[in-house]
């Protein structure tokens, strides 16, 4: 069992992964539901006015942002930067470009590792894989 102390309240709590314990991570998952409200209230408002009205660190908007839990319109003037080409982009960590290329290097990579036959296995001519006695 791995005990820590929150790091919004200073309790200790069981750790699941979370850096908060459950009763703060509630009351975060709350606000959430009320800042995105405001979003879709105020659609042109900017990240400081959200900040400011909702009382929440510009620092976790932006963490809702990058997890795409939040989006912003495009009339707000809000952006945030793609982590791999610096493009600005709404929501989320990477450009459509950037995911596009992404997927496309694990996609190759996962058929070029599937085409060759591991250490101790030979692939026959019929395409069925058999494997040699040790």
């Amino acid at each position: 069992m791995d005990v820590r102390n929150c790091k919004k309240c200073g309790k200790l709590f069981n750790f699941t992964g979370e850096s908060v314990c459950p009763a703060c991570a509630k009351e975060m998952e709350e606000k959430f539901f009320e800042v995105r409200e405001f979003i879709y209230k105020n659609p042109t408002a900017n990240m400081a006015t959200v900040s400011e009205e909702m009382d929440i660190p510009i620092q976790q908007i932006k963490k809702w942002v990058r997890q795409e839990r939040l989006s912003f319109s495009k009339d707000s003037g809000i952006s945030i930067d793609c982590e791999s080409c610096g493009r600005p982009i709404l929501t989320g960590r990477y450009c459509k470009e950037c995911k596009t290329k992404m997927a496309n290097k694990f996609s190759s990579a996962y058929q070029e590792k599937a085409a060759k036959p591991e250490k101790g296995q030979s692939v026959s001519s019929n395409g069925k894989m058999r494997f040699l006695g040790n």
